[in-house]
């Protein structure tokens, strides 16, 4: 059946026409009002983002490394400050063809093969984002030969800017610290694009890294027109820097500086401080590290020179070296008897030797003194005395003065990795080994051993309060000196008679005679020490106690010495501490370095002058005795390329390896030398028996 066809009229089309021709439109004005939208979008919304996206094209952005706050002494003479700087790096992850730039670099700035050849494995051992440095300190033609060259060079990075520098050098290494490129993980940490920048530098120890917030400063930036192929065209507006706050100490750079150079070949430290304020005036700790090679990039040869040296240069000795403090602590426990109620006048006899139990405890002169008083046991240092009168007492009236005078103590002074010592009593000892305290230990911590241990500073701190009769603390910082300070609360006439002991030390006779100052009008007061480092035995006191001239280094005792001056009237006081130095060496020793550090506060031309006729006899000064050493490590290690390469691993030189076993050495020794059961000094080799 045939379906009839459908009629299609006029109208019928021109209504679907109308409609298709309506749909069709409707989707045209939808594209149209999308396009519309997405263009108002970007034009306006987007806008910012778009115009900076077109400005980095046309304009390079650097960050340009702010100037580094300057630290400067109590007289505002620079102790690290900023040199001009022009230098080249090379970003690992912008570098094309490396053979080829490296042979362009070494073309334009005259590098050598061994320059060449350390730049290729830092390299290879950087992070991409890390600048690696090609070269530093570089003329004007130099540094403008590699700007004009940079599209020929992609991947090296020219800045101009500052380095930090140390005046002093390796005396004051300890004191500031260094700085350097920040670490992979410290970038990954804050993500700020400032620590990649190059010739940007943190704090990595000492007070440059303790002081970081206030040093740093905040960056500039660069602007530079360019083509599309990073030719540039022109400079542009630049955002200065924001230069880092300049910190303001209270050492005397010129102290600081010839108290290092009196230490001379010793590995020890030396601290002077206000005996009122708490001032530090001097902080030395020696062998040590130049602070600017590190700054500028320590090599693997030199990090294991320093590593390996036994005299360990990168600790700082002052606040983490622990020693035995020996009989410097005898004015102190003569202090510590006059509380606990011990006439000044009452008389021991010593015949060198006293027997407690089943150990005998010897006096550092085999003859013995014979009877002495408690100013005379200053004086001539008598361990019967102390050790008839700890017997008596026990230790435990002894030790609270002990820490009221400092030691033990911790002080709040911008530098990691401190060490405090121990000042110990029964209940310390109960808890710590479990066992009861004995005679034994009393005896053996009365003349400064055993397990009595503390730093350089806690014993200048102690000479200070005992000058200045004040509870004074150490201050690195003039705006945060403190200038009233409560006093100890100790009887002034015990205080008298000990310090006519220690001006006795020096000045009547005493075992110090040596430390005596030659400035007209200045006497000082003064106590040696000496402490052991290893047991004597009973059958080598038989046979005859080794002198230290015979003994290995390690084994030589520690020379020490704390004095005041003027002894009248207590202004400066000072703690040197020379480890393994065994008073082997008249120039080399305590009294004499003691006596010429405190006469540079009083006459400095006169000490200048003293040390310029020893120093000589020493190999010269510290950088011509440094390059000496690096020079004779070089001769006796095989080295290979790798060596010349940068220590990017190295940890901050006072939490380094080398430090931390020096430390747990030093731990270990105490512990030995203090379960002795048969006390005493050696009685050869010290300044104790003059």
């Amino acid at each position: 059946m045939n379906r009839p066809s459908k009629i299609i009229t006029e109208a019928y089309q021109n209504y679907g026409f109308s409609r298709r021709a309506f749909a069709l439109g409707a989707v045209q004005a939808g594209v149209g009002l999308v396009l519309a939208g997405r263009m108002a979008w970007l034009s306006i919304a987007e806008n910012q983002h778009y115009e900076m996206m077109a400005e980095s094209n046309r304009v390079n952005l650097t960050l340009v490394p702010p100037r580094r706050g300057w630290i400067v002494d109590r007289h505002n003479v620079p102790i690290a400050n900023n040199r001009t700087d022009f230098r080249v790096d090379i970003i690992r992850d912008r570098l094309r063809d490396e053979e080829a730039v490296l042979a362009r670099l070494a073309k334009i700035l005259s590098l050598t093969p061994d320059d060449v050849e350390r730049i290729r494995l830092d390299l290879k051992h950087a992070a991409g984002f890390q600048p690696v440095q090609v070269a530093d300190n570089l003329d004007w033609e130099r540094f403008a030969a590699i700007n004009v060259r940079l599209p020929e060079l992609p991947g090296v990075a020219p800045t101009q800017g500052f380095a930090r520098y140390y005046p002093a050098g390796a005396a004051v290494a300890h004191l500031t610290g260094y700085v350097g490129a920040a670490s992979a993980e410290q970038y990954k940490a804050a993500k700020d694009p400032l620590l990649v920048t190059p010739g940007f530098k943190i704090g990595k120890d000492g007070l440059e890294k303790a002081l970081e917030g206030e040093l740093r400063g905040s960056p500039g930036a660069k602007r530079v027109e360019v083509t599309a192929h990073g030719k540039i065209v022109r400079e542009l507006a630049t955002r200065a820097d924001t230069p880092g706050a300049p910190m303001r100490l209270t050492i005397d750079a010129g102290l600081q500086e010839y108290a290092a150079r009196r230490l001379g070949t010793n590995s020890g430290s030396a601290v002077v401080m206000d005996c009122f304020t708490g001032e530090m005036l001097a902080m030395v700790s020696v062998p040590a590290y130049d602070p600017n090679s590190f700054s500028d990039g320590i090599s693997h040869l030199e990090w294991q020179m320093l590593s390996q040296d036994d005299h360990v240069p990168l600790m700082n000795k002052v606040i983490q070296g622990l020693y035995p403090p020996g009989s410097t602590v005898k004015p102190m426990n003569a202090l510590a008897l006059q509380a606990a109620g011990v006439d000044p006048s009452a008389r021991v006899n010593c015949s060198g030797a006293l027997r407690v139990g089943s150990g005998v405890f010897h006096c550092h002169k085999r003859g013995g003194h014979g009877g002495v008083d408690m100013k005379h046991a200053v004086m001539q240092s008598c361990d019967i005395y102390f050790y008839e009168m700890a017997r008596r007492l026990g230790y435990d009236r002894i030790a609270p003065i002990a820490r009221l005078l400092g030691l033990g103590q911790k002080f709040e002074l911008p530098f990691g990795s401190q060490r405090f010592g121990t000042m110990p009593d029964a209940a310390w000892k109960l808890k710590k080994y479990k066992e009861a305290w004995t005679v034994a230990d009393s005896l053996n911590a009365s003349i400064g051993q055993g397990y009595v241990l503390a730093n350089p500073l806690q014993l200048a701190v102690m000479a200070a309060r005992i000058g200045s009769g004040r509870v004074v603390e150490p201050t690195l910082l003039l705006d945060k000196v403190r200038r009233d300070w409560p006093a100890l609360g100790v009887d002034p006439a015990h205080l008298a008679v000990v310090r006519s002991a220690m001006y006795g030390v020096v000045n009547e006779g005493g075992t110090g005679g040596a430390a005596r100052l030659l400035v007209p009008g200045v006497a000082i007061a003064a106590k040696t020490g000496t402490a052991q480092v290893r047991r004597i035995t009973m059958a080598e006191r038989a046979s005859g106690v080794l002198k230290n001239g015979q003994l290995p280094f390690k084994l030589r005792d520690h020379a020490l010495f704390v004095c005041f001056a003027p002894a009248d009237k207590p202004r400066y006081a000072a703690a040197i501490v020379l480890e393994h130095n065994g008073h082997t060496e008249r120039n080399l020793d305590t009294p004499l370095i003691g006596r010429d550090i405190m006469t540079y506060l009083f006459d400095r031309d006169r000490a200048v002058a003293s040390l310029a006729e020893i120093e000589p006899s020493w190999g010269g000064d510290i950088p011509t005795r440094m390059a000496a050493r690096e020079a004779e490590f070089r001769q006796s290690v095989a080295t290979a390329a790798s060596d010349a390469a940068t220590e990017t691993n190295a940890t901050a030189a006072t939490e380094a390896p080398a430090v931390n076993a020096a430390a747990e050495a030093s731990n270990t020794t105490a512990a030995i030398v203090g379960n002795s059961s048969t006390g005493g000094v050696a009685a050869d080799g010290t300044t104790e028996d003059q």
